[in-house]
C-alpha cells in the first residue's frame, strides 16, 4: 500500500516553482522531507535520541550534507569508486545550515541529534545548496524535535540591476552579487556571500529582498505541519537549576568580575583574574557540595561573568580590553617576511596574527573541482590553517576542520575577485594563523592582501577586512569593532565584512539573538566601512603598490598561442620533444588545447631558458611565405645540393638544390656553397613536381646578361 502523501508548492513567481514533500521516504526518522526544484531532489532526515547524556551540558548537533554522483549520472572519481570524504563544497553547506539551526533549539536541550541531507537528484540549472536550509528546517518542522522557530535559506543574486532568488549557476556568473542568506519569520540569523564592490545600502536591500522569499517558504512549512498533523513537541528532561547556588554565585562574583572588565587587560592577564575569582566562589562550597553541584556553579560563574562583561559594555562603553567601541586594535604588518617563497606578509592585530605566502604556478596546479553538482577548476585559491598554539593550547591534529575549510573560503571569496582576468598565473595563498583572539579570518584577508602584492600580482585594489559584533539587552545595544575572542562567544553578533575602498567583496554574518533590528544591521554596516578602511591605510602604508615584478627567485610565466596543428610537433613522439626541452631549459611547458588553438604556458625562473623555449615554438611555427627572402645557414653538404637552415627557426631545414644556388652552372655545390656559410635564399613554395618545399639562391642573384651567338 503506497502510503499518503502530503505536497506543499512555494511559487517563486517567475515560472519556477519548488515543492515540499513528505509521508513517502525513510518514515522511520523522526522528520523526513524530499525538497525539489527542476529536477533537483534533496531528501532530508532529522533523528534525536530520546534521551540525553547526563555529563553533556551542550546540545550535540550533527548537519551532514552528501552529494551523490548517481545524481547527477556519474561515477565517482577514484579506486574505490565510491563517495568517500565530504568535498569542501558539502563542508560549507553543512555549516550554512548548521549555522542557522543550532541557536534555535532550546538551550537546555542536550539530546544527540543528526540532520542528514542528501542530494538525490540533481539538475544543472538548480543549486542545491540553496535548498537545503529549507530541507533540514521541513524536516524538523514534521518531526516531534524540540524546534519552535522554523527558517530557510535562499541565495540572491543581482542580474541587471535586478534580484533573483535561487538563480542557476549560469545566471549567477552575470551576477554582482552572491549571497546566502539564512532566516526565521521574524529575524535574519545568517548571511554570507560574496560582491562586486557594492555598498553597504546595497547589501541591506539584498538581504530584505531575500527575507521576504524566505517568509514564503516558511508559511509553505506550516502549511506542510498542518496538513502532515503537527506531532506534540516530545518532552525531555531539561538541565537541572538551583536558584539558591545561582544568587550565591551571583552575589560572590558579580562585582569582582565587573570591576576585572571595566578596567581592560591583556588575554591572558584577563583570563588568569577570572580564575581567581572562580576560585573564590568555590571556596565558598564544601566539598560535597562541589561533588553533588559542581557543574552549577561553574554554569552560574560563566552566567554570571557574561552579564557582568555585557553590562560594562552597555553602561560604559568600555571593552574587556578598555577599547571603546568603535576602536581597533593596534596593527603592525611586514611584507616579504620569507625570502624564498614567491610572496609574503605578516600581519598583527593585537593578539592576533596571521602569515601568508603566495605561490604561484601554471594551469597545471590549478585546484579541480569535482562534484556531482559543479565541475571545473579554481586558479585562485586559499587554505587557511589554525593550529592549536595559535589559542595557546595543545590538542591532536585531526586534519582540516569544518571551520578552517569555512574561513579559508570567506578569505578566498574576499580577494578572489581583485585578480585580474589577464593574470596567467595558478595562485595558492596558504595563512598560517600563528594567534588568534578575534577574527583571524580576517587577518588572513589582510595578509593575503599583501603576500600577494609582495609576489607582484597587479590586483585591481587592495582588500582589507573586519569582524564586527553586538551586544544588547533589547532596548540599549552597542556595536563593537574589532571584536576579541572573548566577545565573540559572550555577543549576539559576530558579522565579518571584506572590501576594498569602493564597495564590500565578501561577507560573513552569524545573529544569536531573535529579531535583529534592520537599523542595527545598517549602523553595523557603517562602522565596519570606518574600521576597513583604517585597516586599509595600515596595509597600504606597508606596501603601497603591488611589485612592479614577479621576484627573481619566483618563476615568470609567459603565455603564446599557435596553431592546433602544431600541438603534435612541440610535444614530439611521446612527449619526447617537450620533455627533452623542458630538461636543456629548466623550464615547465604546458600546453591546453582552447578553440581548436595551442595555449603554451611557460614557466621558469631563467630568462634565457624561457627564451630558448619561446625559439623553439617559433622554430615550430615557423611558415615561409612565398615570395619572402630568408637568412639560412648550411648545415649539411650533399652531391646534388645543400642543406640549409632557416637561422630566425632553427630546426627548419630546407634544400638548396644545386640548380639553384647560381645563375651559371655548377659542377660542384663546393664551388658556390660551403658549411656554415650563411646567406640569403627565397622562398618558392611547394614545387608542383617533387611536392617538396623549394628555396632558391639565385633568385636573389642578378642575372648575368645573356651572350650574343657569333656567327
Amino acid at each position: 500500500m503506497i502510503p499518503q502523501l502530503f505536497v506543499e508548492k512555494i511559487d517563486l513567481g517567475d515560472g519556477r516553482s519548488i515543492t515540499i514533500e513528505t509521508g513517502r521516504l525513510a518514515k522511520q526518522a523522526d522528520g523526513s522531507v524530499v525538497v525539489r526544484m527542476g529536477d533537483t531532489m534533496i531528501l532530508a532526515t532529522a533523528v534525536s535520541a530520546r534521551s540525553a547524556n547526563p555529563n553533556v551540558d551542550f546540545l550535540p548537533l550533527t548537519v551532514d550534507y552528501r552529494e551523490k554522483f548517481a545524481a547527477a549520472g556519474r561515477f565517482p572519481g577514484g579506486f574505490f569508486k565510491r563517495e568517500a570524504r565530504p568535498s569542501d563544497s558539502e563542508v560549507l553547506t553543512m555549516r550554512l545550515v548548521d549555522r542557522v539551526l543550532r541557536p534555535l533549539f532550546p538551550d537546555d536541550y542536550h539530546a544527540e541529534t543528526q540532520v542528514m541531507i542528501q542530494l538525490m537528484s540533481h539538475d544543472e540549472t538548480v543549486m542545491p545548496d540553496a535548498l537545503a536550509g529549507l530541507a533540514a528546517s521541513a524536516a524538523l518542522a514534521v518531526s516531534d524535535i524540540p524546534f519552535y522557530n522554523l527558517i530557510s535559506e535562499v541565495r540572491v543574486a543581482r542580474i541587471d540591476g535586478k534580484f533573483v532568488i535561487n538563480p542557476s549557476r549560469e545566471d549567477l556568473e552575470k551576477s554582482d552579487i552572491d549571497m546566502m542568506i539564512g532566516a526565521s519569520m521574524d529575524s535574519v540569523a545568517m548571511v554570507e556571500g560574496e560582491m562586486k564592490e557594492i555598498s553597504e545600502a546595497e547589501m541591506v536591500e539584498a538581504i530584505k529582498f531575500a527575507h521576504e522569499a524566505i517568509k514564503v517558504q516558511i508559511q509553505a512549512q506550516l502549511r506542510l505541519q498542518a496538513a502532515f498533523g503537527k506531532k506534540e513537541i516530545r518532552t525531555y528532561e531539561g538541565e537541572k537549576e538551583n536558584e539558591e547556588i545561582y544568587k550565591k554565585v551571583k552575589a560572590a562574583a558579580y562585582d569582582k568580575i565587573y570591576a576585572i572588565a571595566k578596567v581592560g587587560s591583556a588575554k591572558h592577564e584577563r583570563t588568569a583574574a577570572f580564575a581567581e575569582v572562580k576560585e573564590e566562589v568555590k571556596a565558598l562550597f564544601t566539598e560535597e557540595e562541589l561533588a553533588a553541584d559542581g557543574d552549577l556553579v561553574s554554569k552560574y560563574f560563566y552566567k554570571t561573568n557574561k552579564e557582568a562583561v555585557r553590562n560594562v559594555v552597555l553602561e560604559l562603553g568600555v571593552r574587556l580590553d578598555g577599547r571603546k567601541t568603535t576602536d581597533i586594535r593596534p596593527i603592525w604588518c611586514e611584507t616579504d617576511y620569507l625570502p624564498r617563497v614567491h610572496g609574503s606578509s605578516l600581519f598583527t592585530r593585537g593578539e592576533t596574527q596571521a602569515l601568508a605566502t603566495v605561490t604561484l604556478g601554471t594551469s597545471r596546479e590549478a585546484n579541480q573541482i569535482d562534484s556531482p553538482s559543479e565541475q571545473g577548476e579554481e586558479k585562485f585559491y586559499l587554505h587557511y590553517n589554525f593550529p592549536p598554539f595559535s589559542t595557546g593550547e595543545a590538542k591532536p591534529l585531526r586534519g582540516t576542520s569544518r571551520r578552517e575549510v569555512g574561513h579559508g573560503n570567506l578569505a578566498q571569496r574576499a580577494l578572489k575577485n581583485m585578480i585580474p582576468a589577464d593574470c596567467p598565473y595558478t595562485i595558492r595563498i596558504v595563512s598560517e594563523v600563528l594567534e588568534s583572539n578575534g577574527s583571524s579570518s580576517m587577518a588572513t584577508v589582510c595578509a593575503g592582501t599583501m603576500a600577494l602584492m609582495d609576489a607582484g600580482i597587479q590586483m585591481v585594489k587592495p582588500v582589507s577586512g573586519i569582524a564586527m559584533g553586538l551586544i544588547t539587552d533589547g532596548e540599549k545595544f552597542a556595536v563593537l569593532s574589532d571584536i576579541l575572542g572573548d566577545e565573540d562567544h559572550l555577543g549576539d553578533m559576530d558579522f565579518k565584512v571584506t572590501g576594498t575602498a569602493d564597495g564590500i567583496t565578501a561577507c560573513q554574518m552569524d545573529i544569536k539573538i531573535d529579531g535583529l533590528r534592520y537599523d542595527i544591521m545598517e549602523q553595523a554596516l557603517g562602522q565596519a566601512r570606518e574600521g576597513r578602511l583604517h585597516i586599509l591605510g595600515k596595509l597600504t602604508e606597508t606596501i603601497a603598490a603591488p611589485r612592479a615584478d614577479v621576484k627573481a627567485h619566483s618563476p615568470k610565466i609567459i603565455t603564446r598561442t599557435i596553431p592546433g596543428n602544431f600541438i603534435g610537433a612541440l610535444i614530439g613522439p611521446g612527449g619526447k620533444v617537450i620533455q627533452e626541452l623542458q630538461k636543456a631549459t629548466g623550464t615547465t611547458i604546458v600546453i591546453n588545447e582552447v578553440n581548436e588553438e595551442g595555449v603554451i604556458e611557460i614557466l621558469g625562473t631563467d630568462p634565457a631558458g624561457i627564451e630558448a623555449v619561446l625559439a623553439k615554438i617559433k622554430s615550430i611555427t615557423f611558415k615561409p611565405q612565398m615570395g619572402e627572402a630568408y637568412e639560412v645557414k648550411v648545415i649539411k653538404m650533399l652531391d646534388f645540393g645543400a642543406v640549409v637552415e632557416y637561422t630566425a627557426a632553427p630546426g627548419n631545414e630546407v634544400l638548396l638544390h644545386v640548380s639553384e644556388l647560381a645563375w651559371e652552372r655548377t659542377e660542384n655545390v663546393t664551388d658556390v656553397v660551403n658549411m656554415g656559410d650563411v646567406f640569403e635564399v627565397k622562398y618558392l613554395g611547394v614545387d608542383p613536381k617533387t611536392k617538396k618545399e623549394k628555396v632558391s639562391r639565385k633568385a636573389l642573384l642578378q642575372r648575368p646578361p645573356r651572350e650574343e651567338k657569333k656567327e
